[in-house]
């Protein structure tokens, strides 16, 4: 189940990631994502009410929980649906949990040391963040070149259109969230859902 859940995100190749501390601003945004085209969602513990929003979207998404620090957070994602937890930091507390409760979790790293430490740790799939500030696609392909088994998504201000340069630097999953929605109605929300998913099949 860990397993394959993850390679299904890394074959869609793109995660988006909503932020809003509003139930109904992320179940709404979610729902236009997905008639974008858009399979998983990480939604952003940004408040109390979100764990309703992961509850509602895991109707019609599988839910990647982001922003995840403690276990507590951890456990209330899970029983609100979350199929993935996401954390923008390495902790091996969450390590031990995702691997108590068979759930997958993608570790957040920024330096090389660090991404080796969490591949070490088994993390299925590790997040590099902020990549902008860390030197974007150019960064990814250092990293990879002495580290190929390195299953990564870089994320932090990705816009739409760079998305292909991530995926030819070598990124398994490319994680884009405020150019995907933010000022954006819904229609257009699921028309740049559409496109992201046409950068990727270029």
């Amino acid at each position: 189940m860990k397993e394959n859940l993850i390679k299904s995100l890394s074959r869609e190749k793109v995660l988006p990631v909503i932020r809003n501390k509003s139930a109904s601003v992320v179940t709404d945004t979610a729902k236009a994502l997905a008639d974008g085209g858009m399979k998983f969602m990480e939604i952003n513990i940004e408040s109390p009410e979100i764990y309703k929003a992961i509850e509602e979207v895991s109707k019609f998404a599988s839910v990647c929980a982001g922003g995840i620090i403690t276990s507590i957070q951890a456990d209330a994602a899970i029983a609100a649906g979350a199929k993935i937890l996401s954390s923008p930091i390495f902790s091996m507390n969450l390590v031990k949990l995702s691997k108590d409760k068979q759930i997958p979790f993608i570790a957040g790293t920024s330096t090389a040391n660090e991404a080796y430490n969490a591949w070490k740790a088994r993390i299925p799939l590790i997040k590099i963040y902020p990549i902008t500030a860390m030197g974007g696609a150019m960064y990814v392909e250092d990293l990879l070149r002495p580290m190929p088994f390195l299953n990564i998504m870089p994320l932090g201000n990705v816009k739409i259109d760079e998305v292909r340069s991530y995926i030819n630097a070598g990124a398994s999953v490319v994680g884009i969230g405020r150019d995907l929605y933010s000022g954006y109605n819904f229609k257009e929300i699921t028309q740049r859902a559409e496109k992201v998913l046409k950068e990727r099949d270029l």
